[in-house]
């Protein structure tokens, strides 16, 4: 979950309150407070459904309502600006999608800016899915002037990217610059590049990689442009809640009008969505006996715009909440203002006796075998996507029951399998030391059938046929099964040929280990060989 630092000279500037008021009420309104608390700062967490949450300004603008500080619908003014962005048909079959503006007269102190990158990075995580759907960049726009254009440039157009010092071409960046190596697959194929120029032809950004080093921002910068890319409209939410947490700083905002040839807009917009709910419905739900008046007082303090219409309640959205989806997700939010503490604990009025599922204990051991084989368990997502589960992993697309509705081009199918999972963690926790041994034991979907599955992987210089064999080994020993099995060559694509083998036991494949493909290797970014095996072992 992402993590917020908090300092708290900082935050009672922000909220109007003292230290001990701020901290006494921030876990009851959805966070998990760090237990090592510093002198001048604390760290907290926040679930990934709350992106306005990621930052100082955004936990300040929600205490102030949680503590009846300021309740209510927050109202950003957004001035006219002259700045305008024009789109080039171009980019649209690259990075079709972008937002921006400008944000005027700040004053960065070093928890401003560091507030500032941290929301940044936070959002490319929460919702850009590492920078897929959506990218931002911040520069500073005394150096650069409008009109600005978003075209597909060709891939050896040259420019001082941020942290260098002489001119690079783009396709060099993506193999030269640390973001580069870490987000070049996005553009994988492409034939033109996503670029931003000024007036002048300067560059400001390469989204989805780098800005340029002309537009950095320091503690001197005080009028901001801010573009946001990608390729889903959540683009346009990310926009919203960076420029509300400036405004939260003293920012102003000005609009920025972007030319294309769809139809030009105004950006952003901050107006907010309307709904309307019932009070009825939302304790029916939450358990509690408000009246439809209690429910938007309740709302107030949760920054909603809200007001009582006999039994419902006509509920204002602010543009920067990108969680609400459903009346339940508002009906949460009522709760939590309420107050969880004021829940009456009632006995049930059915009794019960409850026992261990046979495959929950056959769990269990396996997770001791596991563990002491010296792997860390992990618990990886069951949706992911062909690409990955697939193509990158040199599978045939067979067995996989896809999702009617995804609501993410990253997780459109149930796995049938957790080895590519496994590799996926190895991906993002390149920066950590080696070696790295993980595994996981759950359910897989294959032709709409449940499976249970071990799966173990283990990446260092040094991974070899023989460690995950005498794994392999030791798993079916204590699980009884070594007299069992039949070990053969196996013909998985994933598997480095003449070094992985399967699993028989009376002729049926129960599983197979080896060597990953250097293919496989390469498609997850893996610089070290990584070894694995995966059985089925509810079917044993």
């Amino acid at each position: 979950m992402p993590v917020v630092r908090l300092y708290y000279e900082d935050m009672e500037r922000l909220i109007g309150a003292s230290r001990d008021t701020i901290m006494s009420r921030l876990a009851m309104m959805g966070a998990d407070i760090g237990k090592r608390a510093e002198a001048d700062h604390v760290d907290v967490e926040f679930f990934p459904d709350r992106p306005d949450l990621y930052s100082p300004e955004g936990v300040a603008r929600a205490m102030q309502g949680f503590l009846g500080l300021k309740t209510g619908l927050v109202h950003y003014q957004v001035e006219k600006g002259p700045v305008e962005l024009l789109v080039e048909e171009s980019v649209k079959s690259v990075r079709p999608i972008i937002g921006c503006a400008v944000v005027r007269d700040l004053e960065f102190s070093d928890e401003a800016i560091e507030s500032l990158m941290g929301l940044q990075e936070d959002l490319h995580w929460g919702l850009g899915r590492n920078r897929r759907k959506v990218a931002i960049g911040v520069h500073d726009i005394s150096r650069v002037t409008s009109p600005f254009r978003y075209l597909g440039a060709d891939p050896d157009r040259k420019f001082v990217p941020l942290d260098f010092w002489e001119e690079v071409s783009m396709r060099e960046m993506l193999h030269k610059h640390p973001k580069g190596r870490d987000y070049g697959h996005i553009l994988e194929g492409c034939e033109r590049y996503p670029l931003i120029v000024d007036d002048n032809d300067n560059v400001l950004s390469f989204p989805p990689i780098i800005n340029g080093e002309l537009t950095r921002v320091t503690e001197d910068s005080h009028d901001l442009f801010i573009d946001v890319t990608g390729t889903d409209p959540v683009v346009y939410k990310a926009l919203n809640i960076v420029v509300t947490s400036l405004a939260e700083r003293g920012g102003k905002i000005e609009s920025v009008l972007v030319k294309r040839s769809e139809g030009d807009f105004v950006s952003p917009n901050l107006e907010p969505s309307l709904w309307t709910v019932s009070a009825r419905e939302a304790n029916l739900l939450i358990g509690f006996d408000l009246t439809a008046q209690e429910l938007a007082s309740c709302l107030e303090m949760m920054r909603f715009g809200a007001r009582a219409e006999g039994s419902a309640v006509e509920v204002q959205v602010p543009a920067y909440r990108a969680d609400i989806m459903h009346s339940w997700d508002i009906f949460e939010d009522a709760a939590k203002a309420y107050g969880y503490d004021r829940l009456v604990a009632e006995l049930p009025k059915a009794v019960t006796v409850g026992k261990a599922h046979p495959a929950e204990l056959r769990k269990a051991e396996i997770r001791e075998i596991m563990a002491g084989l010296g792997y860390l368990e992990t618990m990886p997502f069951t949706l992911t996507n062909e690409k990955i589960h697939f193509d990158w992993m040199r599978r045939p697309r067979e067995g996989a029951v896809r999702v009617m509705h995804p609501i993410s081009e990253l997780h459109t199918i149930l796995r049938t399998s957790l080895l590519s999972s496994l590799l996926e963690i190895f991906a993002i926790n390149q920066h950590h030391p080696l070696p790295q041994k993980i595994f996981a034991v759950g359910d897989v979907v294959v032709e709409k059938r449940t499976q249970m599955h071990l799966a173990a992987a283990s990446v260092h210089s040094q991974a070899s046929f023989s460690e995950i064999r005498s794994v392999a080994d030791a798993v079916l020993r204590e699980l009884g099964l070594e007299e069992d099995v039949k070990i053969v060559p196996s013909q998985d694509g994933a598997l480095l040929p003449g070094r992985g083998a399967d699993l028989l036991i009376d002729g049926q494949k129960k599983g197979l280990f080896g060597e990953l493909h250097p293919l496989v290797l390469q498609s997850f970014g893996l610089e070290q060989p990584v070894v694995a095996l995966e059985l089925r072992w509810g079917e044993l």
